[in-house]
């Protein structure tokens, strides 16, 4: 699944051809068509391991929840900013754009994450619409700045995040 991921994350969806993945691998074409019926069944299980990496970054929010609601909401923003993915996750984003099952797991994906910044907005006590407008517009911006970050990204510091949930918390 790495070898995959480098390379959509290197150049992109169409890239990820056969011959370039088993050289990658170092494998033969037989030796992929021993684990993979087809492209289209290792792009399956690409999508199916990509939404379970994104659901163990999602138990870790689980495992914040209970934590004070300006905490989680820092933690949440730094896992949106963080560097850690940017070029996968934009070329899941832009993958997502032309595959259903692929749209289908960025979505359960970004809800999970929505849902976490709306909670914490709601235990900051802000009121359900400016929760919707705050989560909406802090969520844009981890988005955004993916997209926004180039090929060599540069992480925010810790006292840029920090800046940014104050700002998001201004009355």
């Amino acid at each position: 699944m790495l070898a995959g991921y480098s390379i959509l994350a290197e150049d992109g969806l169409p890239s990820l051809k056969l011959d370039r993945l088993t050289e990658r691998l170092g494998v033969t074409k037989g030796s992929f068509y021993w684990h993979f019926a087809d492209m289209a069944g290792y792009r399956a299980a690409l999508i199916e391991n990509w939404g379970a990496q994104r659901g163990a970054e999602h138990r870790v929010f689980a495992e914040i929840a209970g934590g004070p609601p300006r905490q989680r909401l820092s933690m949440l923003i730094s896992a949106l900013v963080s560097p850690r993915h940017w070029r996968l996750e934009r070329t899941m984003r832009e993958w997502a754009r032309s595959d259903k099952a692929v749209a289908a797991g960025v979505d359960a994906a970004d809800r999970r994450v929505l849902r976490a910044v709306r909670q914490a907005f709601l235990d900051l006590g802000f009121s359900p619409e400016e929760t919707e407008l705050r989560a909406g517009t802090t969520f844009a911006a981890g988005v955004g700045f993916l997209h926004l970050a180039g090929s060599r990204p540069r992480p925010l510091t810790a006292a840029q995040r920090e800046h940014f949930v104050e700002f998001m918390l201004r009355p």
